[in-house]
């Protein structure tokens, strides 16, 4: 399984065009049949900044993921022409 938290910062002005762009990424990745979780979250004490925690069963679904209709549109067309800043933090299952 691959999981990891995407962090993104965006400017105040932009906040409610990202929120309705994430929640239309949202949707469609999580219909993506690889796709185990595609959770979308904003941080209490700074609105600005967006959260996406995803799971993908493995590897090749994350690369259908990047390569789908709907992360250009709204992750590279959208998130990533706004952002102030990016990060992802990969994240291992502790068992």
């Amino acid at each position: 399984m691959v999981s990891f938290i995407v962090r993104l910062r965006f400017a105040p002005e932009d906040r409610a065009d990202m929120a309705e762009t994430v929640r239309l990424l949202a949707d469609a990745s999580r219909q993506e049949q690889g796709c185990i979780s595609y959770i979308p979250l904003t941080l209490e004490e700074d609105p600005d900044t967006l959260l996406i925690f995803e799971q993908y069963v493995d590897p090749s679904a994350l690369d259908a993921h990047r390569a789908s209709a709907h992360f250009e549109r709204h992750a590279i067309g959208g998130l990533y022409q706004r952002m102030k800043d990016r990060s992802v933090e990969n994240l291992r299952s502790i068992e």
